[in-house]
């Protein structure tokens, strides 16, 4: 069955503000890998909006059966190691939303998103936020805030960075930086570029890359 002839795709929910705008990054009619994709909320938004042909990659068992259940073409598989089997240029876009910081090799896995797709849209939780550093300097505590909520010893995420980190990691790697997106809670924060205000006042990053 086709997620667009699939019910419960059609009345899903308002897609999540930072998911809505790396659908707005992606052409329509594009072949998209959705990495780490979850319950496949994007995917289908993709494939009603953006009629694309969709893939997912997902760790989780039950996200996955939640996904097939809604139509999606979805696999099991983890980011660390299962990326290398994918051919170079397979898609034209390469997703990974807010779970970068929650691989253990976080710059093999971009290098490997360039590799396979065209572009790559990554996303993640900026540590460098004023309310982090705030937390940090008063508490003497690792923060708990929207973007970051759990507690140090329940979350998954292993490598904490901040825009500025991650714009150091794609120079690096000789990765373009193609378009820069900075949230403050669900809004988009407009004339922050990737710079030190960015990093400042931004709570989630979205960037889209490509190989340089």
């Amino acid at each position: 069955m086709s997620p667009l002839d699939n019910p419960a795709v059609r009345n899903a929910p308002p897609l999540r503000s930072d998911l809505a705008l790396i659908a707005g990054m992606v052409e329509p009619g594009a072949r998209v890998l959705d990495i780490g994709c979850s319950d496949g909320a994007l995917l289908d938004h993709l494939a009603r909006e953006r009629q694309v042909v969709g893939r997912g990659m997902e760790l989780s068992q039950r996200n996955v059966n939640a996904c097939v259940a809604r139509g999606l073409s979805v696999i099991q598989g983890d980011a660390d190691t299962d990326l290398v089997e994918y051919p170079s240029d397979a898609f034209d876009y390469a997703i990974l939303s807010l779970t970068l910081q929650a691989t253990r090799d976080p710059r093999k896995v971009l290098e490997q998103m360039v590799r396979i797709g065209r572009h790559a849209i990554v996303s993640f939780p900026n540590f460098g936020h004023w309310r982090v550093r705030a937390h940090l300097l008063f508490r003497g505590r690792m923060p708990v805030t929207e973007s970051l909520p759990e507690p140090w010893y329940e979350t998954p995420n292993i490598h904490f960075c901040t825009i500025s980190d991650f714009t150091d990691l794609c120079r690096t790697c000789g990765m373009e930086i193609e378009e820069t997106l900075v949230m403050g809670g669900d809004r988009l924060r407009s004339g922050l570029g990737a710079g030190r205000r960015a990093n400042l006042f931004g709570e989630k990053a979205i960037f889209r890359l490509k190989q340089d």
